[in-house]
Formats: C-alpha cells, sequence, structure tokens
C-alpha cells in the first residue's frame, strides 16, 4: 500500500505539471477558437448564412480547428476561407505546445533543471537536503523509508548520487544554496525541514540563517563538527545541530522528523541518544502502551508526558495517547524507525 500511495503521488504530481507546461498553448488555442467562433458569426450573418448562436459558431469553429466539420459547406467564399485557414491557425496555435506536451509525457525520467523545479513547487511539508555527500545520501535513504517527501540541493553531485537519488523520484537541484534563488527553487516557504549536510560548518550556518529568513517556521537541522559551536547554535537560533563525526545518517532522519535529539553516548560500543517526540494521531504506536514500544523497538521509555503531567520511568502498562510526548533512549536505527512509525 505504502509503495502504491507513494506512486499515485508521483503519477498526480507528474500531471500537474504537465498540465501547467501545457496552459499556454492551450489558452492561447481557446483564445483562437473564440475569435474564429466571432468572426464566423460576424460573417455569416452579413452574408446571409446565419447560424443558431454563438455557441453553434464555436462549435463550428472548434471542429473546424480539427478539421472535423461535418456539416454543410457554406456558399460563400469567406465562410469556406474560414474553414480552409482555421484548421491552419488552430494547429499552429497548439503545435509547439503539443510537442513539448508529448516530449514531457514520454521522457519523465529525464529531468531537466526546470523540470525538477517544478516537482518541487508541488510539494509541501517537505524536507530539504543541502549536500549529496555520502552523509547526505544516507540521510535521504532512511528519510525515503520513512516516506517523507523531499528535494536536494547540490551544486556539484556526483553522477552515481545524483542517479540514485533521481531513481527514488526525489527532485535534485543542482544549484548553489547559498544564493536565495536555490533555496526558494527548493520551495522552502512551504518546507518544513531544512538540512545541511555539506562539510562546510559556515556554509551550512550561512543557508541555515537564509533558510529561517525565507521561512521563519523551518525547522533547522544543521551537520557541525566542532562541538563548542553546536551547541552555541542550540542556545541562540534554535537549531538541531548535530556532530557528523559521532551522529549516524539515521538520527539525522530522526531529527528532521521532528525529534529532539540529544549527542550520542558510548556504551560498550553502542552509540546511544535521548530522543523527545510528540505521538501524532495518525502514529502506530497512539493507542499503544510503553511496553509495546519498549518490546517492539528495542528501546527504554525515559518520560511520559500526559495532560501537563509527566512521569519518570512509566510502567509497560501506561496508555499512550494522541498529543503525549515521549523521551526514549536508545541507538540510531531504532530511533529512526520509531520516527517513522510515530508521525
Amino acid at each position: 500500500m505504502k509503495f502504491s500511495m507513494r506512486g499515485w503521488t508521483a503519477i498526480w504530481r507528474d500531471t500537474i505539471i504537465l498540465f501547467r507546461e501545457f496552459q499556454t498553448p492551450l489558452a492561447l488555442f481557446t483564445v483562437t477558437v473564440l475569435i474564429g467562433a466571432f468572426a464566423y458569426i460576424s460573417i455569416a450573418s452579413q452574408v446571409g448564412e446565419p447560424v443558431g448562436g454563438y455557441t453553434e459558431a464555436v462549435y463550428i469553429a472548434l471542429t473546424s480547428a480539427f478539421m472535423q466539420f461535418g456539416g454543410d459547406f457554406p456558399r460563400n467564399i469567406y465562410l469556406q476561407l474560414f474553414h480552409i485557414f482555421m484548421p491552419i491557425v488552430g494547429i499552429s496555435a497548439l503545435a509547439l505546445g503539443l510537442a513539448d506536451f508529448g516530449s514531457l509525457l514520454f521522457n519523465r525520467r529525464a529531468r531537466n533543471k526546470e523540470w525538477e523545479v517544478a516537482v518541487a513547487s508541488t510539494m509541501k511539508k517537505h524536507t530539504i537536503i543541502v549536500g549529496l555527500g555520502h552523509l547526505g545520501y544516507r540521510i535521504i535513504q532512511k528519510l525515503n523509508e520513512m516516506d517523507r517527501q523531499m528535494v536536494v540541493i547540490e551544486l556539484n553531485p556526483a553522477t552515481d548520487l545524483i542517479s540514485a537519488v533521481q531513481k527514488m523520484k526525489i527532485p535534485v537541484i543542482q544549484e548553489d544554496a547559498t544564493r536565495p534563488a536555490a533555496l526558494e527553487a527548493a520551495n522552502i516557504k512551504t518546507a518544513q525541514t531544512i538540512i545541511l549536510a555539506s562539510q562546510n560548518d559556515a556554509m551550512n550556518l550561512q543557508i541555515a540563517l537564509k533558510a529561517r529568513t525565507l521561512n521563519p517556521k523551518i525547522q533547522v537541522v544543521i551537520r557541525i563538527f566542532d562541538q563548542d559551536f553546536a551547541q552555541a547554535l542550540r542556545d541562540q537560533f534554535g537549531f538541531t545541530a548535530l556532530s557528523a563525526t559521532e551522529m549516524a545518517a539515521p538520527v539525522f532522519a530522526s531529527a528532521a522528523a521532528g525529534a529532539d535529539v540529544t549527542h550520542p553516548i558510548s556504551i560498550e560500543g553502542q552509540q546511544l541518544s535521548l530522543a523527545r517526540f510528540t505521538i501524532s494521531p495518525s502514529s502506530r504506536i497512539a493507542n499503544k502502551t510503553v511496553g509495546y514500544v519498549e518490546d517492539n523497538y528495542n528501546l527504554n521509555v525515559i518520560l511520559l508526558r500526559h495532560d501537563q503531567q509527566s512521569e519518570i520511568h512509566p510502567k509497560d502498562t501506561r496508555p499512550l495517547n494522541a498529543g503525549d510526548t515521549l523521551a526514549v533512549l536508545g541507538g540510531p536505527e531504532q530511533l529512526r524507525k520509531l520516527m517513522q512509525h510515530s508521525q
């Protein structure tokens, strides 16, 4: 079902874009038919071969444009010339648009820059990933498993990585993300989250600040190598600043899904993080119990907040409801899976 719904979404999005591309020639053709109908009814009334009204004149102009006129051929030379030239005018108005429409329809995988931007323009509450390196690609894989809508921005993507991402039907905009135009091309004003995954701390911060300017409500997840700098960003801007040297891609994906994720600690070689999130009404764990979460996700529930009351180490039998806040301790992969099911 999940694959089917994603497939239908992709088809619907592509169809919207196709009609956007076709709307100009279609509008031109419509205007041509309406003007042609007005001209026909005017000429017909003057030469003594009137028609039944403007609606009939529109029908005559439309069928004539497609060389499908089935009525009696008019006797007047001017009306005869109308039927001769109307198909030329009508087909000329549609020709370029039909050629572009056919090219896009049968070559949807040949994504050019304009097409990728058009796909991004149809998205809402999506995630923007800046940086298509190895970390960025792993984050994309995890978010894709969580069925998240994404747009990727990368100025110089590796051929193998861009090909792999586009096979997931994820648009890749090849632009400099430090330019506001690149962020706008990714439809940042309706995006929910932006992940800065490049290896340049200064550039990540620059893009993060521009993203907040364009969309003050956007959640920012930023890759920062310097731990002190990361803490300063969390304190001053409210960014989710994670260290790529210690954080795995699943934790970045969990943060993008709306969880507050702490820095991991290493216990006997295993990376563990504390994550806090709110259970959504459509979550798989809504109406389940604390014990269900711990048993099925291999996590420890540290805190449950319900009706503004917090309970440390809640009992296994405690029910979980939509709107409750959970704090859990677990590894990156376990956190990613729980975030996927809690949306």
